[in-house]
């Protein structure tokens, strides 16, 4: 038997295997191959930082801005997802596009509930003076 033979018996490893080919670095090399590049870096999509600044402040500040930061961020992330690995900050353009929606339902709301208590007011207030 030669000294590549399997313990239980059988045929070993072919001569040559788990070697590399040639042009390639040796196996445990730190930085992959060692030569070129490793491609373009991913850039930040321009308007992600703007979308999540607008989704926050349309939570704390002002509401009207969160339909605004929606729509902007269904954009970008229409633009990052039509080139995928060319942006980095999907999370960022996510977070700004959620505080939107969040503040666009809350915006909603208010109107809603506002208007119901006009309503209510002008109806008292027309019924209570024709009596």
């Amino acid at each position: 038997m030669s000294d590549q033979s399997p313990p239980g018996g059988g045929y070993g490893p072919p001569a040559g295997y788990g070697d590399q080919p040639p042009g390639y670095p040796p196996p445990g090399y730190p930085y992959g191959y060692g030569y070129g590049y490793g491609g373009y870096p991913q850039a930040e999509h321009p308007q992600g930082t703007t979308i999540l600044v607008m989704g926050i402040l349309s939570q704390v500040i002002c509401a009207v801005i969160g339909p605004f930061a929606w729509r902007m961020g269904n954009q970008a992330l229409a633009e990052i997802d039509a080139q995928p690995g060319r942006f980095s900050n999907r999370g960022q353009v996510q977070a700004g596009r959620i505080c939107g929606i969040v503040a666009t339902c809350l915006l909603a709301f208010q109107v809603v509930l506002w208007g119901t208590i006009f309503v209510v007011f002008v109806v008292a207030a027309a019924t209570g003076s024709s009596s």
